[in-house]
């Protein structure tokens, strides 16, 4: 086990290096930035056969272990997440820049005139687990809007992570980048996170990316302040007007498109007046899959092959083929229980009624609420952002799906023509 000091020595090593970088990232021209990140995409595909390599070691690691098959699918990289990882920088490539932006301009006391602008952040740190291609996006993303990255990933993606970001380095270099704005924390241990999360010295934002129990330990211990990627523990609703072919449809792509991810659907809330009906297609569809079902008592009386939800199933985030089903009295009901196990990602509720529609939105506690339509959708790519750095659950600063404009803070310039105040 290596010494404390030395740990901390290297951590800090790399903060000092980002550091350096973020001030020549910060005065890049846009065209700069656009070409460096064209060349990525080039780069992630030309080193295709190096990435999906060094990921099939990551994969057959994780099986090895004992991983969970929605754990492996999140890590598994294929050739299509490969295109869109480089699809995702070359549509960074194509929006536009943020940095230098003025936001709004007006006169002051005493004509002083003041500008407020977006300037880059400065260091950004990332720690996530599993999913590989958060590598690109997060690069891709604090690459557009001036800001360095250090790169913190699980020790299940250690390998996949590497060669990701040699790919990218290779670009920056080629194209005379800072040689620094994207590096990777290769320890993976506890002590070099721990030292990581309280490197305020020379990182300027954090942002954890995972499960619930990871962000909880990240934000207790870190001095670094901290934008939260909470978990998903996410409902879809259907409201007794909905149409239950659009409902069915529906519950069946947000739980079982990629059970493995924080935008996918783990409550079912069904009203009681068309509980009868719709739930026995409800479980048929999802059985088809190899959804699990744990339902309430009154749901149960619908269901054939359903166990015995408790307390700890309705707060869950399954991450996997498994969905809790929840029969309520109509529409305060389901938004209470809503916001009472929800953790403020993503809802939707399936109805034809306006009025409910509206009421669901307006009190539905969450960073997206979604009528008729999948919660699947929580994502910067859907959401026209090229990729997304997290999706954040918190109410400062950013929430939802975080692209470029969240990964930017403000600057005042004013100018004068000698004021001095009275």
């Amino acid at each position: 086990m290596r010494d404390i000091n030395e740990i901390r020595s290297d951590v800090y090593d790399i903060g000092k290096k980002a550091s350096r970088a973020a001030n020549e990232m910060a005065l890049m021209t846009t065209e700069a930035k656009n070409s460096i990140l064209r060349k990525m995409a080039c780069y992630l595909q030309e080193d295709m056969e190096y990435i999906l390599a060094a990921n099939a070691m990551d994969v057959e690691e994780a099986k090895e272990s004992g991983k969970t098959s929605a754990f492996v699918d999140r890590l598994t990289l294929t050739k299509e997440r490969v295109r869109d990882m480089a699809l995702g920088l070359e549509k960074l490539a194509s929006l536009n820049d943020p940095i230098g932006e003025v936001l709004s301009g007006w006169k002051g006391d005493q004509d002083i005139e003041i500008f407020k602008t977006r300037v880059p952040i400065g260091v950004v740190g990332m720690i996530y687990e599993a999913r590989p291609n958060v590598t690109a996006d997060a690069a891709g993303i604090c690459f557009k809007t001036g800001n360095a990255a250090i790169l913190r990933g699980s020790g299940d993606t250690k390998k996949s992570n590497s060669i990701i970001v040699k790919s990218l380095n290779r670009a920056v270099k080629d194209e005379k980048g800072p040689e620094f704005a994207i590096q990777l924390l290769e320890d993976t241990s506890r002590e070099a996170v721990g030292e990581f999360i309280k490197m305020d010295k020379y990182l300027d934002l954090l942002i954890p990316r995972g499960s619930a129990d990871m962000i909880k330990s990240i934000v207790k211990g870190a001095t670094v302040p901290v934008i939260e990627t909470g978990a998903g523990n996410c409902h879809v609703y259907v409201e007794a007007s909905a149409d239950l072919g659009m409902a069915l449809g529906i519950l069946v792509n947000a739980k079982t498109q990629r059970p493995g991810v924080c935008n996918a659907a783990e409550t079912l809330i069904v009203d009681n007046s068309i509980a009868s009906e719709f739930l026995p297609l409800a479980e048929t569809a999802l059985l088809e899959h190899g959804v699990e079902l744990r339902a309430c008592p009154i749901s149960m009386k619908y269901l054939a092959h359903s166990k015995a939800a408790d307390e700890d199933d309705y707060s869950a985030e399954y991450l996997d083929l498994i969905i809790a089903t929840k029969v309520v009295e109509g529409l305060e009901e389901a938004i209470a229980h809503i916001n009472t196990y929800g953790t403020g990602h993503s809802e939707a509720i399936i109805t034809k009624d306006y009025d409910k529609a509206h009421r669901f939105t307006k009190e539905v506690d969450a960073a997206v609420v979604y009528v008729n339509a999948s919660t699947r959708f929580t994502d910067g790519g859907m959401f026209g952002f090229g990729a997304e750095i997290g999706i954040s659950t918190q109410k400062l600063h950013a929430r939802g799906p975080m692209g470029l404009e969240e990964m930017t803070s403000v600057k005042y310039i004013v100018r004068g023509d000698g004021q001095t105040r009275r």
